[in-house]
């Protein structure tokens, strides 16, 4: 099987393949950031408008800026518990003002925004009784799937049972592959990197009654994790106690998509304002690269993938009182089981081919569900200079509570390229996530400066490799699930010229 596995190395590192659906929804999913306004009303600003945030939601709300400005965001992201403390430049931009009649306007802008942060540290350690992940990789190979007699590809493999089958199940007196049950194991992982957006918009305003928008967005990938996983083995007479596996991942990249917006004041007399926004997919090209290794041996991969992201519909309500005060409400919808994962065919020198990764896309399909986010924000003015502001951010659950990483719900597992090359076998159903903001500006001349605090949580169940039932007990490989959160605070400051 050693040379099994050498002849598969040397076969795939040169094909270019799909992604796994875990790894997918960490691209494709995204935070509340924006201008320190934006983020302290939760969001809530599709409908309401003139904030340069909205550029990347509802382009339409770029149409009410009367006077061209320009903004600059930065702050801290902290995560509690031992986090680390970062210093993040989080949004840049600005709009220039056209005014082609007294109640129209033609506007143009710019944005750039962090829309995802990865920076978080997740640790995990629990017992093990009767499992470990090297019996998992035994298992694979008990089962038929780490080979094919048949000469057909490795694709329900993994990297990572590769270094494992080499390095801790193989025996050279047994002259043969054995597994070790562990009493227990230790996780860390410490992500790290953003997804940068740069938004370019054109909008308008149509006698103060109707605003459109149009942007184009391009997203910049740059991800990073280092991953520890340890297990305590039992006694096994062969002076093994522990088996260590090391990994690091980058992930980098481009996407595009676009946004289309529009805001309708129904009733001339009322600031009463109803958006509706629609999301085309990103569409990335992307590459990945990993090494594993444990002390003794490490396997290496560099391969190339496409994915594209689900449609994205948003609904927005938005009302102001006088010069006083404002709310605002948005609802967004995307099903992200309609994550499309592509296989790279190559490029011909005309055009970049792909195809569907079926396999992948159906797990997939079972794995991640339609997202609905819930946006509430609202602003008083205890002055005409000072402003104090709060919102609410509700977001349902991305995975399947029972959804498993590599297996499919009756047992099979995926059939993939994007499932050969994952090197990590842990994998976390996040629920849903809860955010509070609040915030507060002053406004001299044609000078703004607005601050904003957030707190996010996203609970979880961690795993650190999918389970097998047997009808033989003793080789049934079951590992508890660990409950998991990740919380964030974020303070933000922005800076704003109007000209």
């Amino acid at each position: 099987m050693k040379k099994l596995f050498t002849i598969l190395f040397l076969g795939l590192t040169t094909i270019t393949v799909a992604q796994e659906t875990y790894e997918d929804a960490n691209l494709a999913s995204s935070d509340l950031n924006g201008t320190a306004r934006y983020v302290a009303m939760g969001g809530a600003m599709d409908a309401l408008g003139a904030d340069i945030s909205t550029i990347g939601t509802n382009p339409a709300g770029i149409g009410l800026f009367r006077t061209s400005t320009i903004n600059l965001s930065g702050g801290f992201v902290s995560q509690p518990g031992g986090g680390d403390t970062k210093v993040s430049l989080d949004q840049v931009g600005f709009v220039y003002a056209l005014k082609s009649t007294p109640n129209s306007f033609f506007n143009v802008g710019f944005n750039y925004h962090k829309s995802k942060n990865f920076n978080q540290i997740l640790s995990v350690a629990d017992r093990l009784q009767n499992a470990s992940l090297n019996k998992l990789t035994y298992i694979k190979g008990a089962e038929g799937y780490l080979f094919d007699d048949n000469g057909r590809d490795y694709i329900t493999s993994t990297r990572l049972d590769e270094i494992i089958a080499n390095s801790v199940l193989w025996e050279e007196d047994a002259q043969a592959y054995l597994y070790k049950n562990a009493t227990g194991y230790i996780f860390d992982r410490k992500h790290k990197g953003y997804i940068g957006d740069y938004d370019f918009n054109l909008s308008g305003n149509i006698h103060d009654r109707w605003y459109w928008g149009v942007t184009l967005g391009i997203h910049d990938v740059h991800y990073k994790a280092n991953t520890n996983y340890s297990e305590a083995l039992e006694p096994n007479g062969l002076n093994l106690d522990e088996m260590n596996i090391l990994d690091e991942r980058r992930i980098s990249g481009v996407g595009i998509d676009a946004k289309l917006g529009v805001i309708w004041r129904p009733v001339e007399t009322s600031p009463f304002r109803v958006g509706l926004s629609l999301a085309t997919p990103t569409f990335y090209d992307l590459e990945s690269e990993s090494l594993t290794y444990n002390g003794r041996d490490r396997v290496s991969s560099y391969y190339k993938f496409k994915l594209n992201t689900p449609w994205k519909l948003g609904l927005s309500l938005g009302h102001t009182f006088g010069t006083n005060f404002a709310i605002g409400a948005v609802y967004e919808y995307a099903d992200y089981s309609h994550i499309d994962n592509r296989i790279n065919d190559g490029w011909d020198g005309w055009e970049d081919y792909s195809h569907k990764d079926r396999d992948m896309n159906a797990h997939t399909k079972e794995t991640l569900k339609g997202v609905s986010a819930i946006k509430l924000g609202a602003e008083y003015k205890v002055t005409p200079a000072f402003a104090l502001r709060a919102g609410y951010n509700y977001v349902s659950p991305l995975f399947d509570k029972n959804a498993a990483k590599g297996a499919f719900a009756n047992g099979n597992l995926v059939e993939s390229y994007g499932i050969y090359f994952s090197s990590t076998a842990d994998y976390t159903n996040w629920q849903d996530t809860h955010r509070f903001t609040c915030g507060a500006g002053y406004a001299h001349r044609n000078w703004t400066v607005d601050l904003a605090y957030q707190y996010s949580q996203t609970d979880g169940e961690y795993h650190p490799f999918m389970n097998y039932y047997s009808t033989d007990a003793a080789m049934n490989n079951i590992a508890n699930f660990v409950n998991v959160s990740n919380k964030r605070h974020q303070l933000l400051c922005t800076v704003g010229y109007k000209f």
